[in-house]
Order: structure tokens, then sequence, then C-alpha cells
């Protein structure tokens, strides 16, 4: 089938890239020359795990094409895909101007029948937005505009596309149903399912279903916090809960806060949808705050044991990203600490295996950058984790202690056990759990050489 694909971004690239991995002629549209330039030559400006791999091979077959022309992009698509930004407003709402501007390109160059797709996130209501836009030009036989929300997770987005849990489209056409059905077939051919429904609630699912999964987030964080006051161990807690096949066992894990491109933007989307129709969706609100405070943690932990003065410590972060196997920092808790920690006093000394460069450019020299991850220890007061890369779950212990100049190690993501920590010795919190202490006393040095500051040992 031949496809265009408006937008070159996460979705739009991963979408057009695995469209072409099952026999389809695509055609990935952008505005951005250089984007576009580098992506012919097979370069892909985002880390996702197997999509070089893919983008190589069918741009080499000739199945995936790049271009910064709309009218040749679509000449021949009878398919177009708007994977465009949606940026979150002020108040939370989707920016939909560049969807609705692009809508209003295509009604003056659309020629024949073509489903116009809808797989950016998009409030309820979008797909009639950009069907009046349309209108203004076109016969209304000339176009079926579809709700096809995209379920990708950063980090495995290539699988999730290849191997979808389900397909969902919402769409009032026989005609447009019976071109989507056709074109999702090759990916659920092991059963999973295509949902159709009407556009709204399509729209709506998305928002939904991100909104929910951030709320068991936000819920497991409350828990580990209290757990901490109450002496329970919040590994436990999530295990007794998961084994309950009501509640099951994924994104049970506590931290310090959800981040990226979905969830904080389609969290308060869903909100302000909820507001532009009267309605008081209290536990969405309360995940946003719950989310927000849920960032300061891990500061704050760092704070009680050095002081709220951190001028002369320097600190180790392993970890940027907002998740592991993605170089995406956005709403990131990583930065959230960063501004912290340096608004208090202390130097910071970065690793993130994808992440360095787009913190980089957003942070300049506000931070020193590691060559790796035992660069980022040299001279550090203590090790903060805020990320889990795989890399990081059974280091070299013996050279990090040596390293540190505090066997002190903050883990906002629960890599390390806590019977492990209190074995090595380290002066160890984590989220929900007791906090280990070494089994020396030790004394923590004052910023250049004055007099100590405290005392910490087995102090319970």
């Amino acid at each position: 089938m031949q496809l265009a694909i408006i937008g070159t971004g996460y979705v739009g690239l991963v979408t057009g890239t695995c469209f072409a991995e099952t026999g389809n002629n695509v055609v990935c549209i952008d505005i951005d020359a250089r984007k576009i330039e580098s992506l012919k030559q097979g370069k892909t400006p985002i880390y996702e795990p197997g999509l070089d791999v893919l983008l190589e091979r069918n741009i080499k077959e000739k199945r995936l094409q790049f271009t910064t022309s709309l009218e040749e992009g679509i000449a021949d698509a009878r398919v177009i895909f708007l994977a465009l930004p949606t940026p979150p407003g002020k108040d939370g709402s989707a920016d939909l101007q560049y969807v609705l501007d692009v809508a209003e390109s295509l009604s003056k160059i659309i020629t024949r029948y073509t489903v116009i797709v809808n797989k950016s996130t998009v409030p309820v209501g979008t797909a009639e937005k950009v069907s009046a836009v349309l209108a203004r030009r076109l016969d209304k036989s000339l176009y079926d505009v579809v709700s096809n929300p995209e379920f990708l997770r950063e980090g495995v987005a290539v699988d999730d596309f290849l191997k979808p849990d389900r397909v969902v489209i919402g769409t009032s056409s026989d005609a447009a149903r019976k071109v989507m059905d056709e074109l999702y077939q090759p990916f659920v051919r092991q059963g999973n399912p295509i949902y159709f429904m009407d556009e709204r609630s399509s729209e709506m699912t998305k928002y939904a279903a991100n909104s929910y999964l951030a709320m068991r987030i936000s819920f497991m964080n409350e828990m580990a916090n209290l757990c901490e006051k109450a002496g329970a161990n919040v590994d436990w807690v999530r295990i007794g809960m998961g084994a309950d096949s009501r509640i099951g066992k994924r994104f049970l894990f506590p931290g310090i806060g959800y981040g990226g491109s979905c969830f904080p933007k389609d969290v308060k989307a869903l909100a302000h949808t909820a507001l532009e129709m009267d309605y008081d969706f209290k536990i969405v609100n309360m995940v946003m705050k719950v989310n927000d405070l849920q960032k300061r943690i891990l500061g704050a932990k760092v704070k009680n044991y050095f002081g709220n003065d951190l001028a002369g410590f320097t600190f180790a972060i392993w970890g940027l990203s907002f998740k592991p196997e993605t170089d995406d920092i956005r709403d990131a808790p990583s930065i959230e600490l960063i501004h912290e920690l340096t608004a208090a006093g202390a130097k910071l000394r970065v690793f993130d295996p994808e992440g360095m460069n787009n913190v980089r450019q957003m942070m300049g020299d506000k931070v020193y950058y590691a060559n790796d991850q035992y660069d980022a220890l040299e001279g550090a007061s203590a090790l903060i984790i805020v990320t889990e890369w795989s890399e990081f779950r059974n280091p070299d212990f013996d050279r990090i202690s040596n390293l540190l100049v505090h066997p002190a190690v903050f883990d906002g993501r629960n890599v390390y056990s806590v019977e492990k920590m209190q074995t090595l010795g380290f002066y160890y919190e984590s989220i929900g759990r007791q906090v280990v202490h070494p089994h020396v006393r030790e004394t923590l040095a004052a910023p250049q050489g004055g007099s100590p500051i405290r005392e910490r040992g087995n102090l319970d």
C-alpha cells in the first residue's frame, strides 16, 4: 500500500519504518531539510533500539523514502498519517496548530479518495476538527478522517509496533475501516485484536490508558513513601499486590516520578479536557501533584544527609534519560534534581549512556559530563542513581567505594538490594525501603576542610 507519514519525530519515524518493514511503500515528510537529508543517509535522529537496522534495510530496498515536499510526498498515497507535534500549552491543553495547518494544506492538493489518519496524540474531537478544515475545500467523497492512537513505549517502540497488544481505530466510515484493517492485518496475525470504534472513543482511549498507568506509578510512589515511615518494605508490598490477578505486576515499581514525552503531556491534556467539560477529574489532578512532589524526593534525601548548603560537595549522577533505552530527557526527574542540587551549591558529575548530548544542549557547562560511569565518581561525596540502565545493575562496588569520598549511595530506582548494600558497608537510601547505615561510624568532611558537619553511623 502507498503511505505517507507527515512528521518524522519519534512516532512518525517508527510508524513509517515499521510500515515499510511489512512491504508498504512509505514516504516520510518533514519541513526540516537537515533532518530529511540525514534520514536519507540512514541516520536516525533518535535513539531507539532496532530502529536503525530497519531504517537502513528499508531505505536500501527503496520501500522507505524521505522528502520535504508535501505535494510530492502524498502524490501516490492511499493513506496519510499525521504524526505531528501537539505540545502542551500553559493550561495543559494540546496545541493542534500543526495538525490543523497540515490539514489545511492537504485540502488544497488532495485529488482522490484518501484516508487521513490522526496518529498524533490529540484531544477528543480532533478528528471532527480536521474534517471541518478539509471540508472547506474538499468534497466529502474525497477523504475520511480516522483516529489511530499510538501505544509505543520508548525503548521498545519497534517491538510494540510490530507486535501490538492491540490496535485501536476510530472511524465511522466503512471504506476507511476496510483500508485500515488491510493495513494492520500483518501486525495481528497471532490473534491480537483490532478494535474499531467511534473517533471520539478512540481519542479518549489513548489519554485514558496513559493516565491510568501514570496513576499506578504515582500510587506506588505514595505507598513507598508511606512504607518508609511505617517501617515496611515496598518491595514485598509490590510483590504481594502484583500476585493478585486483578492488579497484575506491571507498573508497580516505585521511583522518583514519571517523565518522557507521553505521560506528563497526556495526563495534563486529560485534565484539561475534563475542565473544558466542566468535570472535576480529581484523581488525574492528584496524579500530577504527586508526580511533581516525587521528583523532589531524592534531592530531599541528599540534603537531609549532607545538609541544605551543599557548597563544596560534588555528587555523581548515574542516569539522565527519563527511562532506560532512550535518550529522551523531556520531563525527566534528572533535570529537576540537577536544578535543585546546583541551586544548593553542589557540583555535579553526570553520566548517561545515551542522554548526555540532550542534557548538554539544555544545561551547557552547568555540570561535568563524565566519560563513563566511573569517571563520574571521581571526587564525588555520593552516588545518586536516577535511571536504571542495565549497566548500572552490577557495577564494581569496590571501585565505587574507592572512588567516592564517602561510601554513600542514593538510589532513586531501587536498583540494588538492601541486604547487598548492608553487606558492602555503604550508606544507602532508596525508595520505600529501610535506610542502610554503614557498620563503621563515618564523619562527613566539611567543605574546604572546615569542621565536621555531623556524624553518621548505625543510627536507627
